[in-house]
């Protein structure tokens, strides 16, 4: 590992009830970069997630973030604190809340709901509130209740309340199940404009929305690195087209 490394995954293996859903995972991710995870069903794409954001404990290894932190050692809130956010598949909002209210809840710092709903935001943070809601592509929504978007647009709004907390590491799962493809390209330039200041990583299935991703593409299976590469290479590589890709 070398001091340009945000993350660096070391020998992680995780057993369940003897299987292995991780098996001497490494993985090596640099500051600002972006990576597309793909493979198989049961190839430890939520297992690594869930490791490296403290919900699951390896048997053996290491997880080191940033300056040498080992967050093998720490629980989920001191990891968020860190500056990890994760988005899951299934976006989860205030959907009694208007856009601005939820991502004016998730605003870094000591805001909790009673404050932030009730208390005047400052000039600064009206104007963070602003670039969220322009970067996620819901400023002409911004008082519309979260229950009247729609899938996609929840799912940007879940981004933009990651967003709101400043991670410096973005893990989002799946974000493009159930979009239309209008929807699944905007995400594509979403998560790319995102990528510019923060690192990103992202699980999918969807080939095509990962080629747009235009990032390096990690295909794990069982349990560790198969390969890794281009979009172009790991379509062409035999062992991912017998184990994933199908003919």
């Amino acid at each position: 590992m070398t001091g340009n490394t945000l993350l660096y995954l070391d020998g992680v293996t995780v057993s369940f009830d003897g299987f292995k859903a991780l098996n001497e995972l490494s993985l090596v991710l640099e500051p600002g970069e972006m990576r597309a995870v793909i493979g198989p069903n049961g190839a430890g794409k939520t297992t690594m997630m869930d490791v490296i954001t403290g919900r699951t404990r390896p048997d053996t290894g290491r997880v080191v973030f940033g300056d040498a932190t080992d967050l093998t050692r720490l629980d989920e809130p001191a990891i968020a604190r860190l500056g990890i956010g994760r988005k899951f598949q299934r976006p989860t909002v205030f959907e009694h809340l208007s856009v601005y209210d939820n991502l004016l809840l998730s605003l870094a710092g000591d805001r909790n709901p009673r404050f932030a709903l009730w208390a005047k935001e400052t000039p600064r943070e009206r104007a963070r509130l602003g670039e969220l809601l322009a970067t996620i592509r819901l400023g002409d929504d911004r008082e519309r209740p979260a229950a009247d978007l729609s899938h996609g647009q929840k799912q940007w709004l879940e981004i933009g309340m990651l967003l709101a907390q400043e991670p410096r590491l973005l893990l989002v799962d799946e974000p493009v199940a159930g979009m239309s493809d209008a929807e699944t390209a905007e995400t594509a330039d979403l998560l790319r404009e995102i990528n510019r200041t923060r690192s990103v990583v992202v699980v999918e299935h969807d080939m095509a929305f990962v080629r747009a991703l235009g990032a390096k593409v990690t295909v794990l299976h069982e349990g560790t690195v198969l390969v890794e590469g281009s979009i172009d290479t790991i379509q062409n590589d035999e062992r991912v087209i017998e184990v994933y890709l199908g003919r």
